[in-house]
């Protein structure tokens, strides 16, 4: 398996962690034990940040042979910070994630973190984290891309990406200033209402700025990556074509045009009925693997994709293939047999 969506938690924030005043942030509990709070929760700072060598045991327990790293939700804050903070914090990360490639070649590539507060400083770093070994490109918030008009500044960074046919990794989460997450904690269920129903809608409309409009057509040789099977569009696409042929029968179908679209997304948290269906919608060949770079998403994952009734052509294209086309000028990966001698 090639993981396109691991996240990674950087242990070399852990001092500007400390000195926060609020969450996410490093503290002493009541016992006096330092641990790193996010999200409501607490955890050991022994096991709050990741270690290449625990995760790399981890890939290799799981049949993973490359992981694309990006940076974990909780620290994406670094990117949001005024321009003097944002920047030397994310030219801390992307440095050391190009030193985890460097030093274990092939089994690990990366996207880059960038001051998103100021998008001509987030070009100049996305084009400098470019020149790093094992960078392939950059994750970028999907509250950026909800309608075309909110992608516009985007373009510089989508520019730079069709230059250096670099991939663009877009997840779920607030451009600098949103108000994130949308459901308040104390609402009822709000983890499923964020976790899964505002996630999903807000995938779903990136998914229709990018494949419903022209907005990718100066960007032919950027490649653009959606997590989570693109939202909900393989289970909505039907009523859109519906709506397509009674409200506006002489335009193009919406299944036609997300067929063709030059967008890939992953099967990161799915099973095996999700997987079909984007298989029907995508085509296998636009589906690459995801996991969150968990123990439990690969388990899950993995699981997912033998259910599914794809085939096995399909199933290979989705582990390895699809992945490693996309990496093969940008990074070196690690061939499956390789990574479990």
């Amino acid at each position: 398996m090639i993981d396109m969506h691991a996240h990674w938690r950087p242990a070399e924030l852990t001092d500007v962690l400390r000195a926060r005043t609020r969450e996410p942030r490093i503290v002493r509990n009541d016992k006096g034990v330092e641990v790193f709070k996010a999200r409501g929760r607490e955890d050991p700072l022994a096991e709050a940040f990741d270690d290449a060598d625990s995760y790399l045991a981890r890939m290799d327990r799981q049949g993973v042979s490359t992981s694309v790293l990006s940076l974990l939700g909780t620290f994406c804050w670094i990117e949001a910070q005024p321009l003097e903070v944002s920047v030397p914090l994310c030219r801390v990360v992307n440095d050391s994630l190009s030193k985890i490639c460097q030093a274990h070649a092939g089994r690990f590539a990366a996207y880059a973190a960038l001051p998103l507060v100021d998008i001509s400083a987030a070009a100049d770093e996305l084009d400098r984290a470019l020149g790093l070994p094992g960078f392939i490109g950059t994750q970028l918030p999907a509250n950026a891309f909800l309608t075309a008009r909110d992608a516009e500044p985007m373009r510089p960074l989508l520019e730079i990406a069709n230059r250096r046919r670099a991939l663009v990794f877009i997840h779920y989460g607030p451009r600098p200033g949103d108000a994130f997450p949308r459901i308040a904690r104390d609402t009822d269920n709000a983890r499923r209402r964020n976790g899964t129903l505002d996630m999903q809608a807000n995938l779903s409309s990136v998914m229709v700025t990018l494949c419903l409009t022209d907005y990718l057509a100066p960007y032919p040789d950027a490649m653009i990556h959606v997590h989570n099977l693109g939202g909900n569009i393989p289970y909505e696409v039907e009523r859109m074509d519906h709506r397509c042929m009674t409200d506006s029968p002489h335009e193009e179908l919406p299944s036609v045009r997300f067929r063709r679209a030059k967008v890939y997304v992953d099967c990161n948290s799915f099973g095996p009925r999700a997987i079909e269906a984007g298989v029907r919608t995508y085509g296998a060949e636009r589906i690459v693997c995801g996991t969150d770079g968990s123990e439990f998403g690969c388990d899950w994952t993995r699981k997912a994709l033998a259910e599914a009734q794809i085939g096995e052509e399909a199933r290979e294209k989705i582990l390895h293939r699809n992945a490693a086309a996309l990496l093969s000028h940008l990074a070196t990966i690690t061939q499956p047999e390789k990574a479990a001698a």
